[in-house]
């Protein structure tokens, strides 16, 4: 299995399996249009859209989809630090982390809204 630079400048060690699930989900990730799998995570168009913290999957969704999974208990708010950062969560559960990263690469990829206007 290819090596990839999974932590850049992250602080929380990765078990064995995060780092191979991370690893897997880059691998799927990575022939998506404008996805690139970097030092800091998984970027489209430049901007980082999911990334591995200790066994966590972190990954930028809209408001209302972070807040629902929170409230369901899927999710936990992501501390950026020290504070809560805007959109982002923690997910534990591997199995939901393809389906969140394309959720998050869907919405970083977005063009603003009167972007190309």
């Amino acid at each position: 299995m290819p090596s990839f630079e999974l932590l850049g400048g992250r602080d929380m060690v990765s078990s064995v399996a995060a780092t191979e699930s991370y690893e897997n989900l880059a691998l799927l990730m990575r022939d998506e249009e404008g996805v690139a799998v970097t030092g800091d995570g998984l970027t489209v168009h430049g901007t980082v859209f999911a990334f591995l913290d200790g066994d966590d999957l972190i990954v930028e969704l809209p408001a209302a989809r972070g807040a629902d999974l929170r409230e369901r208990g899927i999710a936990r708010a992501h501390a950026a630090d020290g504070s809560p950062a805007r959109d982002w969560v923690r997910v534990d559960d591997q199995q939901l982390w393809p389906e969140l990263a394309g959720e998050a690469h869907t919405f970083v990829g977005e063009p603003a809204v009167g972007g190309d206007s």
